[in-house]
Parts: structure tokens; C-alpha cells; sequence
């Protein structure tokens, strides 16, 4: 077992020692409260920062995360998870919540590609997944731009009702700072 699965487990036991201690956690609905799912980046700056800045505690919302907050309009991981947060969670309003300083405005499909070949991923494989690859992170230059396009390509997607309200915003890492990019007006 590797030193970072032991001290994983470690700390586990003693959390769940100290929350049997207090009584233990209250039941928390698999339904958010507020109706809510969040599609955000995976950046390490964001955890335990993103959702206080939000006012969101445990309960509150579904929190989707992948890499530089983005999704299309054809059927993906991402897609599947908002549909199954608004179809079977009782999901109505989704923020598409980016960044500042993302590390997506830096990736592209050939600095990926120059790593797989570094990491001696099969050049059959990297030229499969290329054209994939360059839909993906090339497009991502601007995060303000890119959250308005993803709540486009959300807005458009045929797989979610248009009753669903989307809006776009991008929070500071630094700060908690949270601008608000396309409030949703257009749809209504």
C-alpha cells in the first residue's frame, strides 16, 4: 500500500472517530436543497474555497467537476451527469462557475500530445485522440469566454429541457471573488 493510501486512511479513521464522538453527521438528502448543480474546473485552488464563497454547504447543490468547466452539446460524462442531476435530483438551475488563472488557458492538443509521447503513450493512440483533444482544449483562451460558450452549448444541448435556467460566472482562486459573466436574462 502506498504512503499516500495509508495516510488517506488514517485521517479517515480519525474523522470518522471524532464524528462518531460528536454524534455523528446529520442525514443529507441526495436532492439539493437549492436545486442546483454547479459545473466546475477541477482545480486544486477550489476545493473547500469554492463552495463558502458560493454561501453552498453540504446538501446544497451537485457539484460537477471536470477541466476547464466544459461540456458540449453531445451526449459526454459531463452531459450525463447534468442530466441525471435534473431528471432523477430535481435539478432547475445549473452555474457553469470558471476561473481565473485556469491551467486550461495554457493546455492545448499538441503540449498533451508532446506529453503522452514523453510518458510513451502509442503514437497510433495520440493521433486517434488528437482531433478530440484540439475541439477540446484548444478553443479554451479566455475564461470568460469560455464559460459564456459552455452555457451556450448547454443552452443548445438536446438533451436538457430548456426549462433549465443556466447561468456563467468565474470566480478569483486568490479571492473568492465571484463576477457574474452571463446572468441568464437572455433566457427568459
Amino acid at each position: 500500500m502506498s504512503e499516500l493510501i495509508r495516510q488517506i486512511l488514517k485521517t479517515n479513521e480519525n474523522f470518522v472517530k471524532q464524528s462518531l464522538s460528536q454524534g455523528g453527521f446529520d442525514d443529507v438528502s441526495k436532492y439539493p436543497r437549492r436545486h442546483l448543480a454547479v459545473l466546475t474546473c477541477m482545480d486544486t485552488r477550489l476545493l473547500n474555497f469554492l463552495e463558502p464563497a458560493m454561501g453552498l454547504v453540504r446538501g446544497d447543490a451537485k457539484i460537477i467537476k471536470v477541466a476547464g468547466n466544459t461540456a458540449f452539446e453531445d451526449f459526454d460524462s459531463v452531459i450525463g451527469s447534468l442530466m441525471v442531476a435534473v431528471y432523477e435530483l430535481h435539478v432547475h438551475e445549473i452555474i457553469v462557475m470558471g476561473h481565473d488563472d485556469c491551467g486550461m488557458l495554457h493546455t492545448t492538443a499538441d503540449s498533451l500530445c508532446r506529453h503522452m509521447v514523453e510518458e510513451g503513450i502509442d503514437e497510433k493512440a495520440i493521433d486517434a485522440i488528437r482531433p478530440k483533444l484540439a475541439q477540446w482544449a484548444d478553443p479554451v483562451t479566455d475564461v470568460d469566454t469560455s464559460v459564456c460558450d459552455t452555457v451556450r452549448r448547454l443552452r443548445a444541448n438536446p438533451y436538457l429541457p430548456k426549462s433549465l435556467t443556466i447561468y456563467g460566472m468565474v470566480i478569483h482562486p486568490h479571492t473568492g471573488e465571484i463576477r457574474v459573466v452571463d446572468d441568464g436574462e437572455d433566457q427568459k
